[in-house]
């Protein structure tokens, strides 16, 4: 799908629509750092990572502890969404601070390498949905787009002819690849803090199986594992895949300024609280993507300024509910794909 910017009134000034709508942001003060939401939101989040450790020690050797799995891996989404707003900023002033809580955060609490994730989350930013600069609709496994289809080969074009079908179990294994994708990283020259980063991973995956295997019986922790890591795979993907997924990709033929290419290739998802905290607010993806340092809990309130000045432009501005933009995502997925089932290869 091509999108290339028409001509309007004042597209001509690149940037200006954008630097107005910045100032009404800036005006409304909703760019100010929240230290009492995130005090509040660290707190919650270290106790329902500490308390499910707690109780998973406590419970033993039960096969009640696949519903420890399960809670666990909400516990462990949580804390990646904090290592989230981390990256961005959005919490401390100093990028030192922001950097080294990431480290406990990301490495160390759930086995993410930060500066890893953080470089690639930067280049989603910057070009999102592009098929030549994003990293989220490269071609690894699946396919995001019909030039993609046609260049594929290998497992990749097996997985693509039925990749609608098989994107929810693929995300069982995301946990896993993300944790490998971790330790891959360490052998880049240009990871900052290697060794740092090598030893808290390291110290992740021991404290982590050495608690398995400290509570749990053989078979019982492998299983607590496959259930844990399926189920943290499977929150992680449901909380991004509904931003971006089926929303145009974008190639080197269009041509966009920042306001429109961060605007039409994001999507809002309705839903209210229970939404907006289970997906840490990235709900409100089109804002997050226009002022990534923004606060999450001010995301809902710059929502309404940056629809109507959408509207007043002429932009597309998209929302739906959660099903409708898993549907949609499903969908653009499996015409991606049908190109490939009618050739055999």
């Amino acid at each position: 799908m091509t999108v290339t910017e028409t001509s309007r009134p004042g597209s001509g000034q690149r940037g200006s629509d954008y630097a107005r709508l910045s100032r009404r942001i800036a005006q409304a003060g909703l760019l100010d750092r929240r230290p009492g939401y995130y005090a509040a939101r660290i707190t919650l989040v270290a106790a329902l990572f500490a308390g499910t450790w707690a109780l998973f020690a406590a419970l033993g050797d039960s096969w009640w502890q696949l519903a420890v799995a399960v809670l666990l891996a909400a516990a462990f989404g949580q804390v990646t969404l904090l290592a989230h707003d981390l990256a961005h900023g959005q919490i401390f002033r100093s990028r030192r601070t922001s950097r080294n809580a990431g480290l406990i955060v990301g490495n160390l609490a759930v086995g993410l390498s930060y500066g890893w994730w953080m470089d690639k989350h930067t280049r989603h930013h910057a070009n999102p949905n592009h098929e030549d600069h994003d990293p989220d609709v490269s071609p690894d496994f699946l396919l995001w787009s019909e030039r993609q289809a046609e260049a594929s080969k290998g497992l990749p074009r097996f997985i693509g002819r039925y990749q609608a079908w098989l994107f929810f179990p693929l995300l069982t294994l995301e946990g896993v690849n993300l944790k490998v994708s971790s330790f891959r990283a360490l052998r880049r020259p240009t990871l900052k803090n290697r060794a740092l980063e090598g030893a808290l991973l390291g110290g992740h995956v021991l404290a982590y199986l050495g608690a398995l295997l400290l509570v749990l019986p053989l078979p019982k922790a492998l299983l607590f594992l496959a259930v844990h890591q399926a189920c943290y795979g499977v929150y992680l993907g449901c909380t991004f895949a509904p931003n971006h997924k089926g929303m145009p990709v974008l190639t080197s033929a269009d041509e966009l300024d920042f306001l429109r290419k961060q605007v039409l290739t994001s999507r809002n998802v309705r839903g209210g609280h229970l939404v907006t905290t289970a997906l840490g607010g990235l709900n409100y993806q089109i804002e997050h993507h226009l002022f990534p340092s923004m606060p999450t809990a001010n995301l809902r309130k710059a929502r309404p300024i940056v629809r109507d000045h959408c509207a007043s432009l002429g932009i597309d501005y998209v929302e739906c509910g959660l099903l409708e933009s898993w549907g949609q995502a499903l969908r653009h997925l499996h015409d991606v794909g049908r190109p490939l089932r009618r050739v055999r290869t």
